[in-house]
């Protein structure tokens, strides 16, 4: 092991050979902590090439279980977005894709952070499973289109002992562990096609355009070198997707998207998702004629169906679904209003999910328990003109002596006298 680190640390590329001892060394526990770490700093320094990257993610991809999908007909596709604020996608584009024909077999995790992930969101509807058995899975695709379930303990043991360990050795930061961390769970669920909405800006891990579109090509190329048709999506995370932040607020979004009544920019992304994927699906011949397909789908309330028969297949009960004021609400609602007239020119993507973790809706530890009915509700956008007064969101907790929270909330919102248009949501898409 010391040779292997020497060799990384003086920028040489690692074979296939080398990158496994590591990798099953690490997770059998015969390589200790400290050369770990070392190697890893030393992966952050010199880098890694794409033949590299891509054994790495083949090796951690193996270090367990790998999910076996060929008893579902068809192409199986999956969506990996890299998190953001408001971001409830799946749960949209999933019963789309289905109606129109797709196979959407995807494994998901719980958020850490400022809100839930898709499970905590599925969760948030009374009786809805994310546990099922893999017989139970693969039925359920086959039947509808679609099932969305946990992340099994088995799969990937390399990537929870390395994720670990980088969290603390200051080595998270590097686009060869990203994508190798990322690519090696979605690569191991078994899909045939993966679709990656990698997300830039204040609420999201990669800052800027320039290193989200980094990632992308690495994990594009990755999925490339394994064999898998990997595309991806450079979105925007400078303002919340949609408008509702949190678990149950998330869920009632998404059903009135479904119904045509979403806010423009999460119709936008999953109308051009959904194209990709039913493309990748080789159900259409082209992304505009896929983009058509789930358009349709909206306007003619097919996915919504889908939606229904998808919650109520996982044990839900869907007439929370037909009737959204059956859903708990939170005890408190409080309203932040504008103090000065202009236009909105940003506002605060991180610190509307970081208020909105501290009013229940996300974890600040992987063991904290979330509050279902927590979050915020935005009224307003980036590029709207609002007078003294207006309502800019409604913050909603059980929690008592939040004032400080609702404050938070407030300065999110930077208000000018010149207009600024919100900038594009997609900036590019990379196909490998």
């Amino acid at each position: 092991m010391v040779d292997i680190i020497e060799r990384k640390r003086d920028g040489y590329a690692l074979s296939e050979e080398e990158i496994g001892f590591f990798v099953k060394g690490y997770t059998d526990g015969e390589i200790p902590d400290y050369q770990a770490s070392a190697f890893l700093m030393a992966v952050v320094w010199r880098g890694m090439d794409e033949k590299e990257t891509a054994i790495l993610t083949d090796c951690m991809m193996h270090s367990g279980e790998t999910v076996d999908l060929s008893r579902i007909s068809g192409i199986k596709v999956d969506k990996h977005s890299t998190g953001g604020v408001g971001d409830k996608t799946s749960l949209v584009l999933g019963p789309l894709v289905a109606a129109c024909g797709g196979k959407l077999a995807k494994m998901s995790g719980r958020g850490l952070g400022h809100t839930g992930g898709t499970l905590d969101k599925m969760e948030s509807i009374p009786g809805c499973r994310v546990n099922l058995t893999e017989g139970e899975f693969i039925e359920q695709v086959n039947r509808i289109g679609m099932a969305i379930i946990g992340q099994t303990a088995e799969i990937d043991p390399a990537d929870k002992k390395l994720y670990a360990l980088r969290d603390v050795t200051a080595t998270v930061e590097s686009i060869p562990l990203i994508a190798s961390s990322i690519m090696s769970k979605k690569l191991a669920s078994g899909s045939d096609a993966i679709l990656l909405d990698v997300k830039y800006g204040s609420g999201a891990f990669m800052k800027n355009v320039s290193e989200a579109k980094k990632l992308a090509e690495a994990m594009v190329s990755i999925g490339k070198h394994l064999g898998r048709d990997t595309r991806a999506l450079i979105t925007s995370m400078e303002e919340p997707l949609g408008m509702a932040v949190g678990n149950i607020l998330e869920v009632k979004e998404a059903v009135e998207t479904l119904e045509g009544n979403g806010p423009r920019d999460l119709v936008e992304l999953v109308t051009k998702a959904g194209g990709v994927m039913l493309e990748q699906s080789r159900i259409v011949s082209s992304i505009g004629e896929g983009e058509a397909r789930i358009a349709k789908a909206i306007s003619d309330g097919s996915g919504y169906a889908k939606l229904k028969e998808f919650v109520a297949a996982q044990g839900g009960d869907v007439s929370y679904l037909d009737d959204l004021g059956k859903f708990r609400t939170a005890p408190y609602a409080h309203e932040v209003r504008a103090e000065t007239p202009g236009y909105i020119t940003r506002i605060d993507c991180l610190g509307i999910g970081l208020s909105a973790m501290k009013l229940g809706a996300g974890r600040a530890e992987l063991g904290d328990e979330i509050d279902p009915t927590a979050g915020i509700v935005l009224n307003k956008k980036v590029g709207d003109y609002v007078e003294e007064g207006t309502l800019l969101a409604t913050a909603y907790t059980s929690k008592e002596g939040m004032e400080g929270i609702y404050s938070d909330v407030l300065g999110c919102f930077v208000i000018s006298r010149k207009k600024r248009v919100a900038p594009a949501l997609i900036r590019d898409y990379i196909a490998g």
